[in-house]
């Protein structure tokens, strides 16, 4: 082979390569992939229709009443259990830890390179399962709840976000990332509707007015 196609054999490789670098750029990984797909549109409006609206009540709620992050199998809790299956290339150690990989939060588009900088985000927030109905639950469905890895309940976010986030209903807080909604609220009705909790006034409006949108 002559110097001159030689050289332009490189050249042809080189561009092909920046070009395949350039693409990936525009496939960032995505957690919604590993979030258990929620039912569609059309199954959550029936749901949000056979809810109950109530008020809510938080009279005596806490925290520890839901206990999380129980043991999943061997040494890996809830919580390291999302981490692996929402993340790409993740890599544990022995005790489960997550020590390296990726995770990209769908409420805000961000990816991150450290587990330390991800939440796992109870989409029905725990405080918000006791106003509508969890207060006259024993504590075995609480942990129940607060551990599902079936329904679409739990999922690895920004942290800061998850606790901008904190309580708040979708009549007062809603992924920035406006494409998200849709699998946001489905998802949401999906969990209230399987563990028969129910919605305020202001809630249900929310959640009618963005089925109604998907």
């Amino acid at each position: 082979m002559s110097r001159f196609y030689a050289r332009r054999r490189l050249s042809i490789l080189a561009a092909l390569t920046g070009l395949l670098a350039s693409l990936a750029l525009f496939d960032p990984p995505t957690a919604s992939a590993a979030l258990p797909t929620p039912v569609s549109a059309t199954t959550a409006r029936g749901y949000l229709a056979s809810l109950t609206v109530a008020a809510e009540n938080r009279t005596g709620y806490s925290r520890d009443l839901f206990p999380h992050w129980i043991t999943v199998s061997g040494s890996c809790n809830t919580r390291e259990t999302v981490l692996k299956r929402d993340g790409r290339n993740v890599v544990t150690s022995s005790t489960c830890a997550a020590t390296s990989g990726s995770w990209y939060s769908p409420y805000d588009g961000a990816t991150w390179y450290a587990a330390s900088d991800v939440d796992i985000d109870h989409l029905v927030p725990l405080a918000e399962a006791w106003d509508s109905g969890a207060s006259a639950w024993t504590t075995s469905r609480r942990q129940s709840f607060a551990n599902d890895l079936t329904r679409p309940q739990l999922i690895a976010v920004t942290d800061n976000v998850n606790q901008s986030k904190g309580d708040k209903d979708p009549a007062e807080w809603m992924p920035s990332r406006t494409a998200y909604r849709c699998t946001y609220v489905r998802a949401w009705v999906q969990v209230k509707y399987y563990y028969g909790l129910s919605v305020d006034p202001a809630e249900k409006s929310a959640l009618t007015g963005y089925l109604n949108n998907c």
